[in-house]
């Protein structure tokens, strides 16, 4: 996908973005995308070295932020007034993961109530106490990154398919409370995506976390989630990406994986 609108940019002040999750995965992907586009990014996530790695290659300012935690998400919105005098154009809300995959009879509730806090809570967290700079830069954009497991329910993955499901409800609801304010709420919803964390975190197991891709063609990677994220953002603001599910072509549902032996 190419960009449709980043020209706006160029042409006055550059766009400003708060990415979360952005020490990996598609968050990382995403950072380093926006700032290619032209957009001013502040990246955040935990850890500090990988922030550090990030803000070298892309030229992406960067905090550590916690989004579960209030202080942490205070210090966020103190720094986007620093930067970016308190008007932001877009949150990208991709900080999230789901750990586990245990049967209902077998839940790790513990495991459960974290995926709740990072993936729910604390994109309602950080969106609460940026609503403000959005609402302030007159073209602003809310964007949460789900899942396909938010639109279906499979064996071990209960916890992280209410987490997802909790998140995209999240979007529904926001979307339909700023109905006429100049804020657009967008989901992009990933089906398999190859990044170097998602399945070793889930898993904690090497091995296990590749099986995940046995023999799958072309899974969707990062970057390719990033394309679409850039997209929606880039596109002109009038036009709302309400939900975006994209899978690999092998994906053609949950359950429905093309597998070929020896890939």
């Amino acid at each position: 996908m190419t960009s449709t609108a980043s020209s706006s940019a160029s042409s006055a002040a550059p766009l400003t973005a708060v990415v979360t999750g952005a020490s990996s995965g598609i968050g990382r992907a995403s950072a380093v995308r926006l700032a290619a586009d032209g957009w001013r990014v502040l990246a955040v996530a935990r850890r500090e070295d990988r922030l550090a790695s990030l803000a070298e290659e892309s030229g992406c300012e960067t905090l550590a932020v916690d989004v579960t935690d209030d202080d942490s998400v205070a210090a966020l919105v103190a720094r986007v007034d620093e930067l970016f005098d308190g008007r932001l154009n877009a949150v990208v809300n991709v900080a999230g993961g789901a750990f586990g995959q245990e049967p209902v009879a077998e839940a790790d509730l513990d495991a459960w109530q974290r995926m709740y806090e990072v993936n729910v809570l604390g994109a309602a967290r950080v969106t609460r106490e940026l609503l403000p700079a959005l609402h302030a830069s007159g073209r602003g954009d809310v964007l949460v990154l789900s899942s396909t497991a938010a639109q279906g329910a499979y064996e071990g993955g209960a916890g992280y398919n209410a987490a997802k499901a909790g998140e995209h409800m999240l979007a529904s609801a926001l979307r339909l409370e700023l109905n006429g304010a100049p804020i657009r709420v967008i989901e992009i919803a990933p089906g398999m995506v190859r990044t170097e964390e998602f399945s070793l975190v889930r898993l904690g197991d090497t091995e296990r976390a590749e099986k995940v891709y046995d023999g799958v063609e072309q899974p969707l990677t990062a970057e390719d989630c990033a394309d679409v994220i850039s997209y929606a953002l880039n596109a002109p603001h009038h036009v709302n990406l309400d939900l975006v599910t994209v899978r690999p072509l092998a994906q053609a549902a949950q359950h429905k994986v093309a597998r070929r032996a020896g890939l």
